[in-house]
């Protein structure tokens, strides 16, 4: 009989090391967190926008949209099917915000509303969850983006229905905000025709997406991508700019706006520039391939299907 020896493949590190270097450890951490809330602390924001507006609109729509861009796929890597639900009810509502602002671009005539950008990235969003995953995870990615919207507009108008401060007796420590009443009032107060005209819009304009997409992939086979792709999108855009921007300005605004400039503006002043975003997003849907994780739930159940 042979005596054994058991053979170990390291020694185990001793406790004393992470007793005798945990403190430097924990108070450098600690250093470099300290630093970077220093840093972003002393970031003037009105410096940051003044330093945008010496650029032409175009390129803060690049770099806008290269913001949008990296969010999804950042967001898919990171949390699959849910990542782009999330990016879906944050970009419905930053949109309809954005709306509300109307610049005058210089390689255009009539000055155009902004939300464009994102809501163009929103279709990407449904269209990469009805190639890769299915229809119904595409639509239930709309009806929990228009339930943000809706949860977001109820909350910001209870939020006006607490008194503002009076400026005759407001502390002196706070006074900075007797103006937010009024700054979140101006956002959200036009928010109820707005939300209406943007939810039907929305719904309709999205659900048509998923079902031109599907459509056409069925009779191609799954063949060409980036017809499907395009083809829902422009086609959807069409809609989502149309029963907009005729509820918006014209049915349920309280002082319509001219045809004319509904038209030109609110209308065809984006709707080609959403035609534009769609061709562009194209390598953006064949690249979200390679970032969905395997071990999502959603994609694992859609499998098993």
């Amino acid at each position: 009989m042979h005596d054994t020896q058991e053979v170990t493949g390291s020694n185990p590190v001793s406790p004393t090391i992470f007793i005798k270097y945990c403190p430097a450890i924990t108070c450098g951490a600690f250093s470099i967190l300290k630093t970077l809330m220093i840093t972003l602390a002393n970031i003037n924001a009105q410096s940051w926008v003044n330093a945008m507006h010496r650029l032409p609109p175009e390129a803060i729509w690049g770099i806008l949209l290269v913001a949008c861009f990296a969010s999804i796929i950042l967001l898919l890597r990171l949390f699959g099917a849910i990542g782009l639900y999330v990016y879906m009810a944050i970009g419905v509502i930053a949109a309809n915000i954005q709306v509300l602002k109307v610049v005058q671009f210089s390689l255009l005539p009539e000055p155009v509303a902004l939300g464009t950008v994102i809501f163009s990235t929103i279709f990407l969003c449904t269209d990469i969850l009805a190639e890769y995953y299915c229809a119904k995870t595409a639509r239930n990615g709309v009806y929990l983006s228009m339930l943000g919207m809706f949860l977001m507009t109820l909350f910001m108008h209870i939020t006006l229905g607490f008194r503002p401060l009076d400026p005759a007796t407001a502390p002196e420590g706070l006074q900075w905000a007797l103006p937010a009443h009024d700054n979140i009032s101006a956002i959200f107060t036009p928010a109820p025709a707005l939300f209406l005209a943007g939810m039907v819009s929305f719904l309709t304009s999205q659900l048509y997406d998923v079902w031109v997409f599907t459509a056409i992939r069925k009779l191609t086979r799954g063949r060409y991508l980036w017809l499907r792709n395009n083809v829902s999108t422009i086609l959807s855009a069409l809609i989502d700019s149309v029963l907009f921007s005729t509820l918006a300005w014209i049915v349920l605004a309280p002082h319509p706006l001219p045809w004319k400039t509904v038209l030109f503006t609110y209308i065809l002043g984006t709707y080609w520039i959403r035609v534009i975003f769609a061709i562009i997003d194209t390598p953006i849907i064949y690249l979200a391939r390679h970032f969905i994780p395997q071990k999502d739930p959603l994609l694992i159940a859609n499998k098993l299907k």
